[in-house]
């Protein structure tokens, strides 16, 4: 008896429904021109705490428990006088952790259904955060509003950044893409 793979819910419904969607709305040729979601990138700077080994031992743990991933550290890569920073340095900046595939897809459910509905005050996330080939970020003050943080793990507050990366993206077919994907946008702000 073969084993069924498991397709997460936005995965199936963007290869059936929302590329199709999208090429007609964009008025689009090929169905390989669509706006799709490549990978997630989720990151922490440590900044001015990157000595506190507890602080940093806790922005690692958190990314873990966020993305379900290892993380990954990173130094610096060229040298500010002003922040005492020097390339290569041996305390790490920043973790990040990228994600792909059903994980990725997993995540955006997720991120979309339960996280943006704890933030405080929300509004929706704006319009201005993307870049000029399409991709998407957004930063949260507080990594809190996961779910898959305990009360232990919110001891030490810090942020989180979290980049979507779009292949074949613009800001029109990225916006659309993420519409789709359930991403709550400000209302009137284009």
């Amino acid at each position: 008896m073969a084993e069924t793979k498991y397709i997460p819910r936005l995965q199936e419904a963007y290869k059936n429904e929302f590329a199709k969607t999208l090429k007609d709305e964009l008025k689009l040729e090929n169905i390989n021109q669509v706006p799709k979601l490549e990978k997630i990138i989720v990151s922490c700077g440590v900044g001015k705490k990157r000595d506190d080994k507890r602080y940093t031992e806790t922005v690692a743990h958190t990314i873990e428990k966020i993305t379900g991933q290892a993380t990954t550290s990173r130094l610096a890569k060229k040298s500010i006088a002003t922040f005492k920073i020097r390339k290569g340095m041996g305390a790490p900046i920043g973790y990040l952790t990228t994600l792909r595939g059903a994980k990725m897809y997993e995540f955006v459910d997720r991120f979309v259904n339960i996280t943006l509905p704890h933030v405080r005050d929300f509004h929706g996330v704006s319009h201005k955060s993307f870049d000029a080939n399409g991709n998407y970020s957004i930063g949260l003050k507080e990594q809190t509003v996961f779910p898959e943080i305990t009360f232990e793990d919110a001891s030490v507050l810090h942020g989180v950044e979290i980049t979507f990366v779009i292949k074949n993206g613009s800001k029109e077919g990225s916006t659309k893409l993420l519409e789709l994907f359930g991403m709550p946008f400000e209302k009137g702000g284009k």
